[in-house]
């Protein structure tokens, strides 16, 4: 079983920062994909970004610019650097790694990590 473990989340004024850290039970190389979605309250889970094991990334329109995605492989950990918060970032912000073996796919979550930003 897979365990993904989030941290960096907290409470944060308008334009402040946070690094979410996402550490891996498994070996996160043997993810096709890691990424970060976030849900806030009354809304849709979305998917905020992603990087493949290659390093390629993917970013949501809202974010680019002010979000980075990284990953440490020997540390089997994915980053989530966030700039320039703004209060529509509210939100739990949940880390995925999926993997895909043939015709089959999955999805493993973590349990989340709030991140509140003021106005």
């Amino acid at each position: 079983q897979v365990q993904l473990v989030e941290s960096g989340g907290g409470l944060v004024q308008a334009g402040g920062s946070l690094r979410l850290s996402c550490a891996s039970s498994r070996d996160i190389f043997s993810f096709n994909a890691m990424g970060w979605y976030r849900q806030a309250p009354g809304k849709q889970r979305e998917m905020v970004a992603t990087i493949s094991s290659f390093g390629k990334t993917d970013y949501t329109g809202s974010v680019k610019g002010r979000f980075t995605i990284s990953r440490d492989n020997a540390k089997n950990t994915v980053y989530l650097q966030i700039d320039s918060l703004k209060p529509e970032d509210t939100a739990v912000y949940l880390c995925n790694a999926h993997e895909t073996t043939g015709w089959r796919s999955r999805d493993y979550w973590g349990q989340g990590t709030q991140v509140t930003v003021s106005s």
